[in-house]
C-alpha cells in the first residue's frame, strides 16, 4: 500500500530516532553491587529495588514505571527515595562513574513521557524531600525542598497572605521542583509571568554528584550568566533540582470569576480584547473551553457551570477570573464589562454567570481543571500542548478532526472526540484527541499531522509541557538546526556519558 509523502517522511524519522538511539553511549543496568553501595548511606526504606535483599515485588515498582495515563512506560528494576541533596549527590556520583541512567521523578504527573524510564534506568523519586526552607513575608521568597507539592506550599504561605505565582489542575500531586524542571505554565500566567520570571534561584546536582548552589533570594542579580534558567525547562536533562527559590505574590483581597456563552468562536478575540480594557490590572486568568470539552466535564461531574437553557446554542465557553484589592471595585467593572459584552451590535456573548459565593466560585474553576479528569474518563488521549496565534485555535481542531475522518478514524471504536481548550492570555491550545485506545493507526493519522500544523501557523509543539520521550522527534518543527545544535552541546558539556533523563527532549 502506498504511504503519503508526510507519512513516509514520518516513517522515516521515526528510523532515524532508533539510529539516534542506537548510537547513545552505552548505559549499565543497575546491580546487587550499586544496591548495595547505596545502602551505605541510604536508609532501607529509601530503596524499592526487586535485586535488594529485602523482597519487593515488580508491582510495588509499576507505579513508578508508568505515567498516569498508562501511555508509557519503562522497565527499572530500581527507585531511590532519598531525603537529602547530599544523598542526591551520592548517588549522581557513583551512576555518573558506573554510566547508570537516571530519570529524575516528582510527582509524575507529565503528559509527555518525561518523568518514566524508557529502558530500565534508575528512578529518583524526590517526593521525600518536602521540607519548606524559609519563607520571608516581605520580599515573598520561599525557598523550598524540590519534593514540596504545589498545594501544599500554597497552603503553606497562605497562612501569610501570600500566593504560589502558578496554579495548575494537578496541584494536589505535582511537585515544585518538577514544575520548575518542565517550566509549567498554569492557569494564571497572563497575571504572574513564567517560572522563567518568578524563579529566584535554584539548587541543582549535576550529573557528576557537584551541588550547585544558586538558592538565591534576591530580585536583582545580574553577575554574569543567569544559570538557573539552563534548568528551567530541561526535564532533568542537565541536572537534579533539589532547592527551589521563587517569588510569591502578595494575595488578592478580592476575587471573582465568571463563566461566558458565546454563540460563536470569532468572538473570543474581540472578547479577550474587550476584556482587557475593562478589567485591566484585576484581569488574572481567561480560560477558552470549547463545547465538546465543556460537555465532557459537565457529563462527568466536574464542576457546575451553566443551566442548559443558558449554554443552549454556544458554541464555545470563556471562564475569567479578577483579582484585585477592592472587592466593590472589582464587581462594579465585572458588571460594567458584562453589559458592554450584552449590549454590544451583536451582542459578543449570549449569557454569562458571575460566582456569589466561594463554593460557586470553586464550582466554576473545577469545571475547567476537570477537563483533565472528564477526558480520561471518556477514553485514550492524545494530548498536543501547542502554542499557535489566538485567532487559529478553532481552526486547529476543526483541521485535525477532518484530518480524522479523512482517515475513517472519526467514529466511536477509534477516534470519540476531537477537542480544544486553554489559555488564550498566552495563546496555549491544548488538543485533546480523545480515542478508544491507543493505536498505531491514530498515531500515525497525527502525527507528523499536527507538529506541520502548528508549523505552518509558526507555532510552538510544546508550550507548557515539554517534550519529554513524546517530542523527541519533533523538536525541528519549532526549533532550527542551529538550535539544537546548540542545545547538545550544552548537554554534553553538563551530561558527558548521557546518563540524565536518557531520550528525553533531546534524540
Amino acid at each position: 500500500m502506498l504511504c503519503s509523502r508526510a507519512t513516509a517522511r514520518h516513517l522515516a524519522r521515526y528510523a532515524k530516532r532508533w539510529q539516534h538511539t542506537s548510537a547513545r553511549p552505552a548505559l549499565n543496568s543497575v546491580t546487587p553491587d550499586d544496591i548495595a553501595h547505596f545502602a551505605q548511606f541510604l536508609p532501607q526504606n529509601a530503596i524499592l529495588s526487586t535485586l535488594s535483599p529485602v523482597s519487593v515485588a515488580p508491582a510495588e515498582i509499576e507505579q513508578y514505571n508508568s505515567d498516569w495515563m498508562g501511555k508509557y512506560r519503562g522497565k527499572s528494576t530500581t527507585v531511590l527515595r532519598p531525603h537529602t541533596t547530599e544523598q542526591v549527590s551520592k548517588i549522581l556520583k557513583w551512576c555518573h562513574e558506573r554510566r547508570i541512567g537516571v530519570v529524575p521523578q516528582g510527582g509524575n504527573t507529565g503528559l509527555v513521557g518525561g518523568s518514566v524510564p524508557i529502558e530500565d534506568e534508575l528512578i529518583l523519586s524526590l517526593g521525600n524531600m518536602s521540607k519548606v526552607r524559609s519563607f520571608d513575608p516581605v520580599s515573598g521568597a520561599l525557598v523550598a525542598d524540590a519534593g514540596c507539592i504545589l498545594e501544599a506550599l500554597t497552603e503553606h504561605i497562605a497562612t501569610h497572605d501570600h500566593i504560589m505565582p502558578l496554579d495548575l489542575g494537578a496541584k494536589g500531586s505535582c511537585q515544585i521542583g518538577g514544575n520548575v524542571s518542565t517550566n509549567a505554565g498554569g492557569l494564571r500566567l497572563l497575571r504572574y509571568g513564567s517560572l522563567h520570571g518568578s524563579v529566584l534561584g535554584l539548587e541543582v546536582v549535576l550529573p557528576d554528584g557537584t551541588i550547585l548552589d544558586n538558592l538565591s533570594t534576591l530580585r536583582k542579580d545580574n553577575t554574569g550568566y543567569d544559570l538557573k534558567q539552563l534548568f528551567i525547562g530541561a526535564e532533568g536533562t542537565l541536572g537534579v533540582v533539589t532547592g527551589v527559590s521563587i517569588l510569591t505574590s502578595a494575595a488578592p483581597r478580592a476575587v471573582n470569576n465568571v463563566i461566558l456563552a458565546l454563540p460563536r468562536f470569532e468572538n473570543v478575540l474581540p472578547l479577550f480584547k474587550s476584556t482587557r480594557r475593562h478589567l485591566s490590572e484585576i484581569l488574572s486568568a481567561f480560560e477558552f473551553i470549547d463545547r465538546t470539552a465543556y460537555e465532557l466535564a459537565v457529563k462527568h461531574g466536574q464542576g457546575k457551570g451553566l443551566t442548559n437553557e443558558e449554554s443552549e446554542g454556544a458554541e464555545c465557553f470563556v471562564l475569567l477570573e479578577t483579582s484585585g484589592g477592592s472587592k466593590e471595585h472589582d464587581e462594579e467593572k465585572l458588571n460594567a464589562l458584562l453589559e458592554t459584552l450584552l449590549e454590544s451590535d451583536p451582542p459578543l456573548i449570549n449569557t454569562g454567570v458571575l460566582s456569589q459565593s466561594p463554593t460557586q466560585f470553586a464550582s466554576l474553576w473545577r469545571l475547567r481543571e476537570g477537563v483533565t479528569e472528564a477526558v480520561s474518563k471518556e477514553g485514550k488521549a492524545y494530548k498536543y500542548d501547542i502554542s499557535i496565534p489566538l485567532a487559529s485555535f478553532k481552526d486547529v481542531v476543526d483541521a485535525t478532526k477532518e484530518q480524522l475522518r479523512k482517515k475513517g478514524l472519526l467514529h466511536e471504536n477509534a477516534v470519540k472526540h476531537v477537542l480544544g481548550y486553554g489559555h488564550v492570555g498566552d495563546g496555549n491550545l491544548h488538543l485533546n484527541i480523545v480515542a478508544a485506545a491507543y493505536t498505531q493507526e491514530i498515531e500515525a493519522a497525527l502525527e507528523p499531522f499536527v507538529y506541520e500544523l502548528v508549523s505552518s501557523y509558526k507555532g510552538s509543539i510544546s508550550a507548557e509541557h515539554g517534550i519529554g520521550a513524546m517530542k523527541t522527534h519533533a523538536i525541528h518543527y519549532s526549533k532550527s538546526a542551529v538550535a539544537v545544535d546548540v542545545m547538545k552541546r550544552i548537554k554534553h558539556l553538563f551530561d558527558p556519558h548521557g546518563i540524565m533523563n536518557p531520550g528525553k527532549v533531546l534524540e
